[in-house]
């Protein structure tokens, strides 16, 4: 099994919830930004000395949900601040991006970090189109040309023109390349069966998010396997990435408690401002593809929102208690779903950073030891 160190670097001091979408930026203290920018890049750094074998980061808009405009930021600072570890951009919102772009600061992330990028391509979340004024139901056909452009780009030695249904270019010769040969590891996520058919169309990881049915979350597993084979490849367990909300403490009523508390900010707070914003991009077009999909993403949403700290362990939506607990917990998704990578994300909402630092420690001194070998 591999794990990542995952960070949203959220807005942590607003009083109460934002009322509209986008959220008012009057509420900012510069010198407070500051301040929760360098603790949260010590604390991605800290995750190469806790065994992790990737930190991630990605990319939001308009929103305190995510102080993270740009990921590629961070993963420039963490080529300074680290060594070993991965460098996982999860990721780039590709169909809002200029793809030539994408794969010239990609390709340079990976050669400043001795080739440690792990390169994420999302559609990303509805509101994100609202934004930057990108048409919704153009998602798919952009995400497909842009990967294809970046790929080439990635790998074609001479320079290369472009002319498809979303981008022209008269040459492509981006230097510098990729340091990985012939390109860094690359991964996109899947939140419903036609998104991981995707997936499976290209030499891509497939990473899942807000897992509220174990069955259901195999089940687009099974289809991003299925596509992959018959697009000529046989996926493994290192393959699949599974993202979980995480809280590991001394006991199982500590960690219960602080992640109550960290949800409760998390969802009523920081998610407030672009909930609306989603409903009319999932009204008004077919983001989602398939007819009900995107009724279904909210009802998921609405779930998870309404389930207790127990329900969700129960559901499998979270991970949460003593090492112990977790370490039967993470078995239960690698046996359930045949996940070989688990991406924890544990600074939710207000969690106290100093606590996100203590599970971080005792995931490497109590939780990997055993479930390294899975």
């Amino acid at each position: 099994m591999h794990f990542s160190f995952f960070h949203l670097m959220p807005w942590t001091d607003l009083p109460e919830a934002p009322t509209q979408w986008p959220a008012r930026n009057a509420p900012f203290n510069p010198e407070r930004g500051t301040q929760l920018y360098d603790t949260y890049l010590s604390t991605m750094a800290h995750a190469e000395a806790c065994g992790f074998d990737w930190v991630g980061a990605n990319e939001h808009h308009f929103s305190p949900y995510s102080m993270m405009a740009n990921c590629n930021l961070v993963g420039a600072a963490m080529t300074q601040r680290t060594k070993t570890i991965k460098l996982a951009m999860l990721g780039n919102l590709l169909p809002l991006l200029n793809p030539v772009r994408v794969a010239e600061e990609y390709a340079m992330l990976d050669v400043m970090s001795g080739g440690r990028l792990v390169a994420g391509f999302v559609r990303g979340i509805p509101h994100e189109y609202i934004a930057y004024n990108v048409a919704p139901d153009e998602s798919r056909g952009r995400m497909r040309e842009a990967l294809n452009i970046i790929l080439k780009a990635w790998t074609e030695p001479e320079p290369f023109g472009w002319e498809g249904e979303f981008y022209q270019y008269r040459a492509i010769s981006i230097w510098p390349k990729p340091r990985q040969t012939p390109h860094p590891r690359i991964l996109m996520s899947a939140s419903n069966l036609e998104s991981a058919q995707f997936v499976g169309e290209f030499p891509s990881m497939v990473g899942l998010t807000l897992v509220g049915d174990l069955d259901v979350a195999r089940s687009i597993i099974d289809g991003f396997r299925e596509s992959a084979n018959a697009h000529g490849r046989n996926p493994s367990q290192e393959d699949i990435l599974v993202g979980q909300q995480t809280c590991i403490a001394d006991t199982d009523e500590e960690a219960e408690e602080r992640m109550a508390e960290a949800l409760a900010y998390f969802h009523g707070v920081l998610m407030r401002p672009q909930q609306d914003a989603q409903r009319i991009v999932i009204q008004k077009s077919r983001f989602f593809g398939q007819e009900g999909a995107g009724d279904y993403f909210m009802k998921r949403l609405q779930a998870l929102k309404g389930r207790t700290v127990k329900q969700q362990i129960e559901a499998g939506s979270i991970l949460c208690g003593s090492p112990q607990s977790v370490v039967k917990q993470i078995k239960r998704l690698h046996q359930h779903l045949g996940t070989g990578h688990i991406n924890m994300n544990m600074k939710l909402g207000t969690m106290p950073d100093a606590a996100v630092i203590h599970g971080m420690e005792l995931f490497r001194d109590k939780v990997l030891p055993e479930v390294r070998a899975l």
